[in-house]
């Protein structure tokens, strides 16, 4: 905000926060007291929301300057550019029956409801590892694996908080997730030229994550058996189950590997797109008319639903991001960096990573769960803090990036993620749609990674500082910079 005129309201700080009270209270009255699962209806909270923030500000104009900057900003259009292709993606899969082919593939393999939680959260974790994008992966998992818990008699909670779950796996880990890259990419080494190498960041990242990921696999597994889904069945009911729908797990792998290869989720998408369209006619899951067509005068056909199923998520999504603008604009951020960047216990190792852990929380929530930009926005300040405590560029990497994939990614009133699945949840037979508190009772990976992080900072697990030459060791050897770049 350095540079800009700041937002003021007549009535402080606090009106910053009165478009997301109203949100929330929209939220919960939607989705808990109402139990109506519909995005526009949160649209509309967000916009009365701002609304009445906008009427408390003292500048109307800069207000409405802020919120649009919000929204217009280039995460918030990543965001919508990625839901208008993948719509049509996830309106394929569910249209070819690829649910239940792994319906019929359980059947025969005679795998339990328990287990095919668990087993679905390693597949995602696998997928996300291998495209390096959470969104790409719950956009493919969801309609590949939630309709099919209706016939396993699957927890639905469970089961989206699995496959959540294992999509922020991969995106806390993978090499070519971007957030990883963003992470290693602001954290400089002060013993010599350059920054923490992804590498070396992944490698001694391993241990948190890979920590996470086991007891959350025990956690579904248990969870899974102890809490079936409503219709309590002993067996899964595979009647009407064909294995023809499998076939559509060409196109599934064409988008992974193309993902990994090119690390492009668009060309990714538009592979699998082509190569599914063209699996799909050759074995006659789909015709002419199933993939785009008119009838008594209104369009159809998949990608037409998938296209017109994103629009109420992309609504809410702008209006997330116009009240994301306005509590930057009205300089939350800067409040929050500077009261850590001045506090005295914030000087130490363990403080240090106590305020890089607490920063990058509060910044990640308040840019809607989004890992990312968030890192972008918080990385120099951790990089500083960190460098000031000696902590190695890989440590200060770990605990920035953990910390944000923790529960800042998962508030149910803020985060993307979960209205994302919330969204993914509706429109399927046998299977509840979920609303976002719903959801976040089960999001383990975020909430046990936030708990390991957390232990690591108390007990020191895992802290390395930086040596001579960037070497990491366990004794703190560089002299330490008098004061916090501005």
């Amino acid at each position: 905000m350095t540079g800009e005129k700041p937002l003021e309201f007549r009535i402080g700080i606090l009106g910053a926060f009165i478009a997301p009270l109203v949100f929330l209270i929209g939220a919960t009255a939607h989705f808990v007291y109402f139990r109506a699962f519909d995005m526009t209806a949160l649209t509309m909270s967000a916009i009365v929301g701002l609304l009445l923030a906008s009427m408390l500000a003292k500048n109307y104009h800069l207000f409405w300057d802020r919120a649009v900057a919000g929204l217009a900003s280039p995460i918030a259009m990543t965001v919508v550019m990625i839901l208008f292709v993948v719509g049509p993606f996830a309106s394929l899969l569910e249209t070819t029956g690829i649910s239940q082919g792994f319906v019929w593939l359980a059947s025969e393999m005679g795998v339990s409801s328990g287990l095919f939680i668990a087993v679905v959260f390693a597949a995602t974790c696998a997928m996300s590892v291998s495209t390096g994008t959470s969104l790409g992966t719950m956009f493919t998992a969801f309609p590949i694996f939630y309709p099919a818990g209706a016939a396993l008699d699957a927890n639905a909670v469970l089961l989206a908080g699995a496959i959540f779950s294992g999509a922020m796996f991969g995106d806390n880990l993978a090499p070519i997730s971007d957030t990883t890259v963003v992470s290693s990419s602001t954290q400089k080494y002060r013993s010599r030229e350059g920054t923490a190498e992804v590498a070396g960041v992944v490698a001694s990242r391993l241990k948190y994550s890979l920590t996470t990921a086991g007891i959350c696999f025990v956690l579904f597994l248990v969870f899974g058996y102890v809490f079936p889904g409503a219709g309590l069945q002993s067996d899964i009911d595979a009647s009407g189950a064909s294995p023809q729908g499998l076939i559509m797990i060409v196109p599934v792998i064409a988008l992974i590997t193309v993902a990994f290869w090119k690390r492009n989720l668009f060309l990714a998408i538009t592979v699998g797109l082509v190569v599914g369209i063209v699996t799909g006619m050759a074995s006659g899951l789909l015709n002419l008319n199933s993939i785009v067509s008119v009838e008594d005068g209104a369009p159809v056909g998949f990608i037409f639903d998938g296209v017109n199923g994103m629009l109420p998520l992309i609504g809410l999504t702008l209006g997330v991001f116009g009240m994301m603008g306005v509590l930057r604009g009205a300089g939350i951020f800067d409040l929050i960096i500077e009261k850590l960047s001045n506090a005295r216990w914030s000087r130490g190792p363990r403080g240090a990573e106590i305020a890089i852990g607490a920063g990058q929380t509060a910044t990640t929530t308040l840019f809607a769960g989004v890992v990312g930009p968030s890192i972008v926005t918080f990385g120099p300040v951790a990089d500083e803090l960190g460098a000031r405590a000696g902590l190695h560029p890989y440590r200060r990497a770990n605990v920035m990036e953990c910390f944000g994939m923790g529960l800042a990614c998962m508030v149910p009133a803020f985060s993307a993620f979960l209205f994302i699945i919330s969204q993914l949840t509706e429109g399927h037979e046998g299977m509840p749609a979920l609303a976002p508190m719903e959801v976040a009772v089960a999001a383990f990976y975020p909430i046990v990674l936030f708990l390991v992080m957390t232990i690591s900072v108390i007990t020191g697990w895992g802290r390395v500082f930086e040596g001579e030459d960037g070497t990491p060791t366990k004794t703190h050897t560089l002299s330490q910079p008098e004061s916090i770049t501005a």
